[in-house]
């Protein structure tokens, strides 16, 4: 299951890692540069009565070229993700426009129905839709039939006024003889505003403000065809 973030938290956690990469990377040179020093300095102050072995010396050579390999490699390796990172978000930047599928709450604009996608259980004889604010407070039960037949909600109470403009969290419940046999998030379709950079993943920022994993869509759909 996806969680979904705010865009403040994908931020955050872009910033986290590009630091914990630039550190790893620092790290990695201040070693490389510590063993130069000391294998400069033993070579400077070795005995000349006693010599260092040359099989010796030509290990550590050899375990120098290892540390500056290690080192080119990683550089290359981040520069690569990096444009592959880049490159999967250009593609992608044409879903900015689409209605993505997700595991993810869904934004009511106070109008417009939020198209779900239930999958419940199929030994259940009652399905139950569980509707929760962003607080995370339960406002509304719909019975749905027993099929992955997507609904619509149009956000409506159950004395048909609509509900405030907001995000709105979607569990369905799979009842067999009065007990839940499965309880789990539905996937709902969400406008997608714009594709970001988060490290080396996209992330879709969705019409609410809130960001998914562009790896976690399971269907896209063009909303001027429906």
């Amino acid at each position: 299951m996806t969680t979904a973030v705010n865009s403040a938290a994908a931020a955050t956690q872009q910033s986290t890692t590009a630091n914990t990469s630039t550190s790893s990377a620092s790290a990695l040179s201040s070693d490389y540069e510590t063993f130069l020093k000391m294998l400069t300095a033993q070579a400077k102050y070795q005995d000349p009565l006693e010599p260092m072995d040359s099989s010796e010396y030509a290990a550590q050579l050899a375990q120098f070229s290892m540390v500056e390999q290690q080192t080119e490699s990683n550089d290359l390796l981040s520069s690569i993700a990096q444009q592959m990172g880049l490159s999967n978000m250009a593609a992608m930047s044409g879903w900015v426009g689409m209605e993505a599928r997700a595991t993810a709450p869904g934004y009511f604009d106070g109008a417009t129905p939020i198209t779900i996608s239930p999958n419940p259980a199929a030994a259940s004889d009652t399905v139950q839709l569980v509707v929760s604010d962003s607080n995370g407070t339960e406002v509304q039960r719909v019975t749905l039939p027993v099929s992955a037949d997507v609904y619509q909600w149009n956000g409506l109470d159950d004395d048909g006024i609509p509900f405030e403009s907001g995000s709105y969290a979607f569990k369905v419940e799979s009842i067999s003889n009065g007990e839940v046999l499965l309880s789990e998030t539905a996937e709902v379709y969400s406008r997608v505003q714009e594709t970001q950079m988060q490290g080396s993943d996209v992330v879709l920022i969705l019409q609410d403000g809130s960001a998914i994993l562009a790896s976690s869509v399971t269907a896209l759909r063009n909303p001027a065809t429906l």
